[in-house]
Parts: structure tokens; sequence; C-alpha cells
């Protein structure tokens, strides 16, 4: 497998591919977007996470088979953080949407839709940055207390 990824966007060590980052991206981007566009409520609202594999299913990415076969290869030291990070990421997104919507719902004050956005940004980005990294080999480690804060999220 590790001769199949070589020279693809499929990370060779740990047979992820960063791809699959986009489709949490693309939503945050509107999430980012409320404050000013509060009329994409339900655009934001329709977003679905989706696993690694029905994400490339549903691509266009040009090594999406290659991505899906290949997961199923990842190793084990980063394949159960990212899986852990993801679920965080998933949950820390529908909770800023169900935030951000009563915000919206509750009269659409600009300031109340800005600080919900504020307050969910720096969580979800961090998620996204620490799957970035386990994507590009980077080990996740951290103590129990950053694991139960992440759990606790």
């Amino acid at each position: 497998m590790h001769q199949r990824v070589a020279g693809t966007n499929v990370n060779a060590e740990t047979m992820l591919a960063t791809d699959y980052l986009n489709h949490f991206n693309e939503v945050v981007m509107l999430f980012e977007m409320m404050p000013d566009m509060p009329d994409c409520l339900d655009e934001l609202k329709a977003w679905r996470p989706k696993t690694y594999q029905e994400h490339f299913q549903d691509s266009v990415f040009s090594d999406r088979e290659l991505a899906i076969e290949a997961y199923d290869h990842a190793p084990i030291k980063y394949r159960a953080p990212f899986e852990t990070i993801i679920g965080c990421l998933v949950n820390d997104l529908q909770d800023a949407i169900a935030e951000v919507e009563a915000a919206i719902n509750g009269g659409g004050v600009k300031g109340r839709i800005s600080a919900v956005v504020d307050a969910a940004l720096p969580s979800i980005r961090s998620h996204l940055d620490m799957a970035g990294a386990i994507i590009n080999g980077v080990v996740v480690t951290m103590d129990q207390s950053e694991i139960d804060k992440i759990l606790e999220s």
C-alpha cells in the first residue's frame, strides 16, 4: 500500500488524505459568515457530517478510491486519535450550528451571532489543526487532563 500511495495526495506514513478536511472547512467558512449573512442559516443547517469513506465516495478527488482503501491501512497510532478528534470536531460543529440558529431565531442581533461564532471557533479550529497534523504524520500525544477536556466537549 505504501508504494501505491507514493506520489499521491494520500500521506504514505499515515495513509490519510487532507482532502477530507475540506468537508469541515466548507462548513466552517459558512459558519464564519453567519454574523453578516444570517440568511444562509438553512444552508448551514443542511450540512451533515460524513465519515472519511463517505466523503471520498462522494468526492471528485482524483485518488478517491485509493484514499478509501488506504484508510483501512492507516496505523492505529494515527487512526485512533484521528477518529477521536474528528468526533470532537463534529460535536463542536453541531453544537455551534445549534447555538447560532438559536441566536438568529432569537432576534438575529449581529453582536449576539458574532459572540456565538467567536466563542465556538477556537475549539473548532484547534480540532481541525489537530486532525491536519495527524494526517501529516504528527502523533498527537496528550496528558489525561487534555484527553478529559476533549471528551467533555
